[in-house]
């Protein structure tokens, strides 16, 4: 609220001066704590019961409660309200708190984090809390930065440091940030306590890829961007220290601002019941009023002859007033239509099913050891109406670790294994690895089954070993070699760091560089090649090439990159090769795979010569210094040989997880960080995006006008007509016959737009336009996004679609959408636990998504939907008995059950059986709820429990308290008892009927029950049992001679059930009330089957059957899309590796490898003699994967 805001004055520029904390304080700015949590000791009861106080209900008690305080209209004791509702209210305060208590535990261990500030001269271990502005800190190698800090300097040459970045962005290829010259000779603490530079820079925001700033010290000024500063959240990788300045520190850091708020999130059928509640409250004050003018009426013509019998109390002056006071009677006599019990209920049932999430076994993850876990109990049955799902895809739907897996040589491929019958066989964890033991420099952990390939390295095959040559040398990869031997390669994507490793294990290993060689050991031989150009990637050339001069003077060109640009610079002569492997590659496609082309090319010398003196012009060129590398670049890249391939692959079950989801018309939406190509490779990998669609609408404007005109072209071609209005405006018509059309669309298309574009299409003017196409697209793809705009697509679809949705990521930049998003899924995955901590419901693989919506998410909102439809017949059955006796009692609000039963009716004789239907109640098993997708539809479209489901099983219950009352009281009218008496007495009326009553709830009960266990038979037996206890206990003469003030009618029950007529007056009623509504049940399955019917008659049809296995057929991916090279590869790395300012001392002595170079054999001569080429294929995959679990 407005007063609980801080009134602080806007930053618009923010001064920091290193080492001087008194100067920085005179600005406020906040400190390095961070806080997730919602509450504290003080403000957990105000803002808890504020947050309760939201559920209408919660209202409608505290009212009722103080009605019933006043005597003078109370004929029902306080403490019937008064303890369910404080009941009610501290299960769920204790529910939010243990919440909270987590992310406060949360906020403590990371709080308490050290880190190594400069304070006074020396280095101290402070806690992350305690850091401010302007603070000086110590990172080392693989440690977490605790701030938004300027690096000054680092262990490394240059200044030069590298960060991992999967926290902000989820990409988990290093990135280089590099200090400004001035301050990169800093690495001394004597020196630091001397710096007394100030930063003026922009003040606290969430772009992630942006930062403004000048330095100033020593009267110069320097300009500061975003490749100086090192972001909260990134962690320090291959750097042994660096220094660096505090900028932003706290919730004002750029991964804080990004993270977005904790809101109190609310189920759609939480909704629904506080527009019910006031719906029944109307309902109330009508039939209050009704009784209360009949009350008026009475008293006026037919209770003013009574007043010696029944005199006025000293209230009431007239019989106007005896009505008002009447009204309120009644308003708290018939409150029972909405029982406090019933939100006792609620509570009680979403812990259940939390508990069943938590204990399933299909959902626990075997190697990892984590189970499913939900974080809430709020929000169950809203699991059973999702529409959109809004997905980050590295660790969410890809697993971040690469092996080799397959490749494609001289047109032969590799890494199949096949049995006796020369039939293929698939890996499995009992499948035999190949034994790398004769390579003592082979990385333990990599994993190949196709042993004809060592053997045809072994017998020094030249195209094997010219395959093998190209991956060791043509990469942007660093080697670490801290002991002999031990080798550990920090590559830029991880696609590389596969490539590289495989070429280590089959004997080519690569060793060291310096700017000017690479030095590898092959076959056990050490051999330095002259680095004489690295010819870098970007994203328009999609390939990478290494000039390099062998042993023998030979200079040749390795190159790799997309297939597609690799064959379009092939020599003539490789054409047929060309074409076998090209047909390899689409083998390797139709199974996932990111496919890669690799291809040699040998230069002559003075030809190079030439060539390096045009580059070195070009290099020193300013104006169109990259269009005229680019040109030398092909120039030199023409001519090629060979061809190879590499995956990028999914994590186990995604395919299947997304296409069973999608026939659950689920959508679902990819939001990623990554570059556009890798999230498109991803989208053709798990069958989002296929080469059958019709349309690939790819979104790249950098201008508002462009990303308008591509929007508008995009929607026109796929609804066929101009209807989009000027300046990007939708009109109100249109968008209604949009969101009709969206459903009528047969042809099938695709949207990706990236950040820059997305930005644009977010603005006020563009978003309808946006929206409406992304929802006449079956897949659509967000990349290169921050974290807020991941947050703000979420809340565009919740703004104008009115749609359930989820979001489900693994890494701090998943927060923010998870937390805006009605409910959010954390991976525990190896981003770190931000994600799990800040979601709703976590768990270890995306697979378990399946499981989660289809069968518990559905389980919960069938049980809950069930359970509060059966919950209100049941109330106003019982409740309006009351309503019709009023006519007959003078409307003197005289209750006609005894207030034992008002009491006990919700609490012990009809709570348990309807808790053993919400609990444990299913219309179909697990098996069939995956097997069926298309039964989740219901939940998404509220067809089970809404607003006319809710007026049909009122007037079921209006219809039986109608029935409940007047056959009894025919049937008394009429009948005597077996010694020829009548039946005169109102507690004997009074018994009959709520016997009635509770016999004819338990029927229904059962009737509407699906699935029976011994839990259901034990409640509904045993709480008709109970009644019929109770009822004898409560009217025997040991309870009278006790209380005899409080249980007046001794012998009532006794006399009246011992009445043969009595009982068949209960079974008349118990026929008649539940005869209709069977009937209507028989004739609505028999003529208007839901496709829950359908399926359920076709499982009794073949009851008998042995019950057979249909799950889901494994969804094989049979895209063609193979240019996935390099995707997580940066611009730039080549340059900085032959400029040597990233290059350390080699630990291993390359003199004393040279001295071997002249014992490798003349492999080079031999490949030149056959013309042989060369291609590959890779493959990322983690250890073995896991058996799935079949259900």
């Amino acid at each position: 609220m407005a007063f609980w805001r801080r009134n602080t004055l806007v930053e618009r520029e923010r001064h920091v001066k290193a080492n001087a904390r008194d100067y920085n304080d005179k600005f406020s700015y906040t400190d390095n704590h961070i806080k997730t949590s919602k509450y504290n000791i003080l403000t957990f009861l105000p803002l808890n019961l504020f947050e309760q106080l939201q559920r209408v209900a919660n209202a409608y008690f505290i009212v009722l409660l103080i009605l019933q305080l006043i005597p003078a209209i109370s004929s029902l004791s306080w403490f019937t309200t008064i303890v369910p509702l404080l009941l009610v209210l501290l299960i769920t305060a204790v529910k939010d708190a243990t919440d909270d208590y987590f992310r406060h535990k949360n906020d403590k261990q990371v709080n308490n984090r050290q880190s190594q500030v400069l304070i006074r001269g020396s280095l101290q271990n402070e806690k992350w809390m305690n850091v401010r502005v302007g603070d000086i800190i110590k990172l080392e190698n693989n440690q977490f930065v605790a701030a938004d800090i300027l690096l000054l300097c680092s262990s490394e040459p240059n200044g030069l440091c590298y960060i991992e970045t999967a926290e902000l962005d989820g990409e988990t290829n290093l990135k280089v940030r590099q200090a400004l010259t001035v301050t990169s000779d800093l690495g001394d603490v004597s020196k630091l306590v001397d710096f007394d530079g100030e930063v003026v820079c922009e003040p606290p925001n969430n772009k992630l890829d942006k930062f403004i700033g000048t330095l100033c010290w020593r009267d110069s000024k320097y300009p500061l961007d975003n490749d100086r500063m090192l972001l909260r959240g990134c962690v320090l990788r291959n750097t042994e220290c660096c220094f660096g300045m505090v900028i932003f520190a706290g919730l004002q850091t750029k991964l804080m601002q990004n993270c977005g708020i904790t809101k109190f999130k609310r189920t759609s059928i939480d909704k629904l019941m506080n527009t019910l509640v006031l719906w029944i409250f109307a309902f109330l004050i009508c039939m209050g009023v009704i009784l209360a003018i009949g009350n008026t009426i009475w008293e006026s013509r037919i209770g003013r002859r009574f007043q010696v019998f029944l005199p006025w109390t000293e209230f009431q002056s007239s019989a106007v007033f005896s009505g008002f006071l009447t009204f309120w009677s009644y308003i708290i006599n018939l409150n029972t239509v909405v029982p406090i019990s019933l939100y006792v209920s609620v509570e009680v049932l979403r812990l259940g099913h939390s508990y069943f999430i938590n204990w399933d076994k299909r959902m626990y993850h075997g190697p990892t050891n984590t189970a499913a876990v939900a974080r809430t109990t709020t929000l169950n049955e809203e699991l059973g109406q999702v529409q959109f799902i809004f997905s980050d895809k590295t660790g969410t739907l890809t697993q971040n670790i690469m092996v080799f897996s397959k490749c494609s040589i001289n047109g032969q491929t590799y890494g199949d294994i096949y049995d006796e019958f020369d039939q293929k066989m698939e890996n499995t964890e009992g499948t035999a690895c190949v034994d790398f033991s004769f390579n003592p420099l082979c990385d333990r952990r990599f994993k190949f089954y196709d042993s004809s390939l060592v053997d045809a390295v072994k017998l020094e095959d030249p195209a094997m070993q010219e395959f093998f040559r190209l991956l060791a040398l043509c990469h942007t990869v660093m080697p670490e070699e801290k002991t002999e031997g031990h080798l550990v390669y920090q590559a830029q994507s991880p696609d590389e760091a596969a490539l590289v490793t495989a070429a280590r294990n089959f004997g080519f290993v690569f060793r060291a560089r310096t700017p000017e060689t690479i030095t590898l050991c092959e076959m056990g031989q050490a051999v330095a090649y002259q680095l004489l150009a690295i010819l870098d990637f970007n994203n328009v050339r999609k390939r990478m090439s290494v000039i390099v001069r062998n042993p023998q003077g030979q200079i040749k060109l390795y190159s790799k990159g997309a297939d597609t640009v690799i064959f379009d610079r092939l020599d003539p002569s490789s054409e047929d090769l060309m074409y076998t492997t090209s047909e390899h590659l689409s083998e390797f496609g139709g199974e996932g795979l990111r496919t890669l082309a690799l291809a040699y090319k040998d230069l002559d010398e003075k030809e190079f010569e030439v060539w390096m003196e045009k580059l070195q012009f070009a290099g020193t060129v300013i104006e169109n210094r990259e269009d005229r590398l680019a040109v030398l670049y092909e120039e030199i890249e023409q001519g090629l040989k060979g061809a190879t391939a590499i995956e990028d692959k999914l994590q186990e079950g995604v395919p299947e997880t997304i296409t069973c989801l999608n026939l659950a018309d689920i959508k679902i939406w990819v939001l990623t960080g990554d570059k556009l190509e890798t999230a498109m490779n991803i989208g053709y990998s798990c069958n989002m995006l296929r080469d059958d669609m019709n349309e690939v609408f790819v979104m790249s404007g950098h201008t508002l006008l462009e990303v308008q005109q591509q929007l508008r072209s995009a929607k026109e071609h796929i609804l066929g007509l101009s209807r989009v209005g000027s300046a990007g405006d939708v009109e109100k018509s249109d968008m209604f016959a949009d969101s009709v059309f969206e459903e009528t669309i047969i042809a099938e298309y695709a949207l990706v737009i990236n950040g820059h574009s997305l930005a644009h299409a977010l603005e006020p003017q563009l978003e309808h336009v946006l929206l409406d196409l992304a929802c006449l697209c079956k897949t659509v793809i967000c990349c290169r996004v921050t974290p807020m705009q991941k947050a703000q697509v979420v809340e565009l679809v919740k703004r104008h679609k009115r749609a359930v949705t989820l979001a489900i990521g693994d890494g701090a930049n998943d927060v923010s959408m998870i937390k805006t998003a009605h409910i959010g899924v954390g991976i525990s995955g190896q981003e770190g636990m931000q994600a799990a901590l800040a979601s709703d419901y976590s768990f270890a693989q995306f697979r378990y998504l399946r499981r989660l919506l289809l069968v518990h998410g559905r389980w919960s909102y069938f049980r809950m939907c069930h359970f509060l439809c059966y919950f209100f017949y049941k109330n106003f059955a019982f409740t309006l008995v009351h309503f019709w006796y009023g006519f007959f009692c003078g409307f003197s609000a005289q209750t006609v059950y005894d207030q034992w039963f008002i009491t006990l009716f919700n609490i012990v004789y009809t709570s348990l059986p309807v808790l053993a239907m919400g609990l444990f109640d299913q219309d179909v098993n697990d098996h069939i709820s995956l097997r069926h997708p298309s039964l989740y539809r219901p939940g998404q479209q509220n067809l089970l429990f809404n607003k006319r489901q809710f007026f049909l099983c009122t007037l079921q219950g209006v219809c039986t308290s109608f029935l409940l009352f007047f056959i009894p009281y025919g049937a008394f009218s009429v009948m005597v008892r077996e010694d020829g008496s009548h039946f005169s007495d109102q507690q004997a009326f009074s018994v009959t009927i709520a016997t009635s009553l509770v016999i004819v709830v338990s029927v229904q009960i059962g009737l509407d029950t699906h699935y029976w266990t011994a839990v259901n038979h034990f409640f509904i037996w045993g709480s008709l049992t109970l009644y019929f206890v109770i009822l004898f206990a409560l009217q025997s003469n040991g309870m009278f001679g006790i209380f005899p003030s409080h249980f007046p009618f001794v012998g009532t029950a006794r006399n009246c059930l011992s009445e043969k007529s009595v009982w068949l007056v209960i079974l008349l009623t118990t026929v008649v009330c539940v005869v209709p509504g069977l009937v209507v049940s028989f004739l609505r399955i028999d003529l208007f089957p839901t496709p829950t019917d359908k399926v359920r008659h076709q499982l009794q049809s073949r009851k008998r059957q042995r019950p057979q296995e249909q799950n889901l057929r494994q969804s094989r991916r049979t895209s063609s899309r193979r240019s996935a090279y390099a995707f997580s590869h940066q611009q730039g790395y080549g340059e900085l590796i032959t400029s040597g300012k990233n290059m350390r001392t080699s630990r291993v002595s390359t003199a004393r490898s040279a001295q071997r170079t002249q014992h490798s054999s003349n492999w080079i001569e031999n490949v030149l003699k056959r013309k042989n080429e060369v291609s590959c294929i890779s493959d990322e995959s983690t250890e073995a994967p896991e058996k799935s679990d079949r259900t």
